[in-house]
């Protein structure tokens, strides 16, 4: 799986958290905390300001985030 299908991924599962309650957290799986691709995917996302993480793996879509993945071409590919 490339960098960007896990940042893409990662957005799409973050928005649906989002729609069902904004300040719910996600906790991602151990194979997902194992991936560099995926540390480094959360690493961009969150130095963007687009999640906030609570612990290392307890990530949450923020509303610049939410608006950011809205108006992004992939938010229909989700």
């Amino acid at each position: 799986m490339t960098w960007q299908n896990i940042h893409d991924g990662l957005l799409a599962t973050l928005a649906l958290s989002y729609e069902e309650d904004p300040h719910q957290f996600v906790t991602l799986s151990r194979q997902t905390l194992d991936s560099s691709s995926s540390r480094l995917a959360v690493s961009e996302l969150r130095n963007e300001g687009l999640v906030e993480e609570q612990l290392r793996g307890v990530i949450r879509l923020t509303a610049r985030g939410y608006k950011k993945y809205k108006t992004t071409p992939y938010a229909c590919a989700g």
